[in-house]
């Protein structure tokens, strides 16, 4: 029988990993609590898969240590796997065999006896919107149902802890919203989750913290509010009433933030690094220098600004692929 679940479920200190001359990983800190989702955000190559494969035992550190379910990663590897599911970027399932013979199969090479694997089966099928589909074979699926079968797999053991290795790439935006209210209701019943995503929605969505990752370090965490807080900025548009009022416009606003111009001739913006608390100092400099205005918006920061503010590029930029990652 396992052992309560501590506190904080997925602990990693100073983990390293090279490939080579490629620094991979270069003393990665994360700490996941009990019962709440952590997403791992990064551009490519960054190093999230070869985290996830670390704390999955699927890799050895080279330096550092790492703890899943209060159980050393690399003391115990098969207690790890005893308590966690994972789904990676690519459905891991056997396209010749059918939905349910797939899930029985996990079942099986979990040690559950034949009666216990034919039930959860059939469970997770149902709870999939799968069980229709269960004596067809894998082939004649589409990609969202692969990627539910998929993640039926990774549950097949009912682990505490589940890993989500960018789970709805490739997927239609119809089958993205079902996966992520499957997520949310795992979360509900208690399980601890770790995701990567290059969907930046949808780390704002599921995560209740987000950390981010680059050149195989930890750059920032947070939850998302504190994140565009401390690195995003809010962007005011201004419309001008008088035209001939635009260029003092832009001169009072110069000392309240960066001044640009809008996508017509009557408006200006203005990115505020203090966020929406700098919005009074902009209408008092436009009370000041006498500029009648007769609308303004303000466009509150997203996860696309902090990533590019922290990163210097976008989620999906291409960039080279984790090395392991090539070879798998």
């Amino acid at each position: 029988m396992l052992a309560a679940m501590p506190d904080v479920s997925i602990r990693a200190e100073g983990l390293v990993k090279h490939f080579g001359s490629v620094h991979a990983l270069d003393g990665v800190d994360l700490e996941v609590a009990t019962g709440t989702v952590l997403g791992l955000l990064g551009p490519n190559g960054a190093g999230k898969t070869t985290c996830v494969r670390i704390l999955t035992t699927l890799l050895r550190p080279d330096a550092g240590r790492a703890e899943v379910a209060g159980v050393d990663v690399a003391h115990d590897p098969d207690g790890v796997r005893r308590r966690i599911g994972l789904a990676g970027q690519y459905a891991a399932v056997d396209e010749n065999l059918t939905g349910l013979e797939n899930l029985f199969m996990v079942g099986r090479l979990n040690h559950l006896p034949k009666d216990v694997s034919r039930r959860r089966a059939a469970e997770l099928l149902a709870r999939f919107d799968l069980a229709d589909a269960g004596d067809r074979t894998v082939k004649t699926y589409s990609g969202g149902m692969r990627r539910r079968l998929d993640l039926a797999a990774a549950l097949v053991n009912n682990p505490p802890v589940l890993f989500l290795d960018e789970p709805t790439t490739g997927l239609d935006p119809r089958s993205r919203t079902s996966l992520w209210g499957v997520i949310d209701d795992l979360v509900a019943e208690g399980t601890t989750l770790l995701l990567t995503t290059q969907y930046l929605e949808e780390a704002d969505r599921l995560a209740d913290r987000i950390a981010v990752v680059d050149h195989g370090r930890v750059i920032a965490e947070g939850t998302a509010t504190e994140l565009k807080a401390d690195y995003g900025s809010t962007v005011v548009e201004i419309e001008i009433a008088r035209l001939r009022d635009a260029g003092k416009a832009r001169r009072a606003l110069a000392a309240v933030g960066h001044v640009r111009d809008g996508n017509d001739r009557r408006k200006v913006r203005v990115t505020l690094e203090e966020g929406a608390r700098g919005l009074v100092e902009v209408v008092r400099a436009l009370d000041g220098a006498d500029v009648q205005v007769t609308d303004l918006d303000v466009h509150e920061p997203s996860l696309d600004d902090v990533f590019l503010s922290l990163t210097g590029r976008t989620a999906t930029d291409e960039e080279e692929t984790e090395p392991e990652a090539k070879a798998s």
